[in-house]
C-alpha cells in the first residue's frame, strides 16, 4: 500500500531497477520473439511498459519529459532501455519536487473511473511487474538468460553455489 512518496519511491527505485535489468538483457534478435503466432512480441511488451509511464501517470497531471505513449517502437533493446530508464528518471525527479504526500489521495479520471494518485501509481508497478513476468517467459525461449529480481534466478543460483533449488 502506497501512504506516503516514500513509500512509492522506495518500491519503484527496486522495480524500476529489475525492469532495467530485463531490459538491459535482451538482443536485438530476441524483440520478435513470440508465445504464439498472434501474441505480443516481446518488443512489444517491453515498449508497453516504457510508454505506460507517460500514459498512466501522465494523467495525474505531473509535469514531467517522458517517452510519449503513443512513440513509435524504436528497432533496438538498447533504445528502449534508455527511453524507460529516462522516463523513470524523469517521473520521480518530478514526483519529488511538485507532489506532496497529500497529492496521493487526490482523485484522477483513469479510464472512465474515478481512482487517487495512490492507486495510479500502484497499478503503474502492478502492470509492469505482469510484463516483466510476460517477457522472462520470452526471454526464455529466446535462449535469454533471465536475471533475478526477488531474488536469484536459476542461473544466477547455479553461480552462487552449483545448483539451483527445486
Amino acid at each position: 500500500m502506497i501512504r506516503t512518496l516514500d513509500d512509492f519511491l522506495m518500491n519503484w527505485k527496486h522495480e524500476s531497477e529489475s525492469t532495467l535489468k530485463i531490459l538491459n538483457t535482451l538482443t536485438d534478435e530476441s524483440l520478435n520473439q513470440k508465445v504464439y503466432e498472434e501474441g505480443r512480441t516481446l518488443g512489444t511488451l517491453a515498449w508497453h511498459i516504457v510508454v505506460t509511464i507517460d500514459e498512466m501517470v501522465g494523467k495525474t497531471g505531473l509535469q514531467f519529459k517522458a517517452t510519449s505513449h503513443d512513440a513509435p517502437k524504436p528497432t533496438t533493446a538498447k533504445e528502449m532501455a534508455v527511453a524507460y530508464r529516462e522516463s523513470s528518471d524523469e517521473m520521480v525527479r518530478a514526483i519529488k519536487e511538485q507532489w506532496s504526500d497529500d497529492t496521493l489521495l487526490e482523485e484522477k479520471d483513469m479510464y472512465g473511473q474515478t481512482w487517487t494518485v495512490a492507486n495510479i501509481l500502484h497499478v503503474l508497478t502492478s502492470h509492469q511487474t505482469h510484463h516483466r513476468g510476460q517477457i522472462t517467459v520470452l526471454m526464455r525461449q529466446a535462449g535469454l538468460v533471465v536475471p533475478g529480481m526477488y531474488g536469484p534466478s536459476k542461473e544466477e543460483w547455479l553461480a552462487f553455489s552449483g545448483e539451483a533449488p527445486e
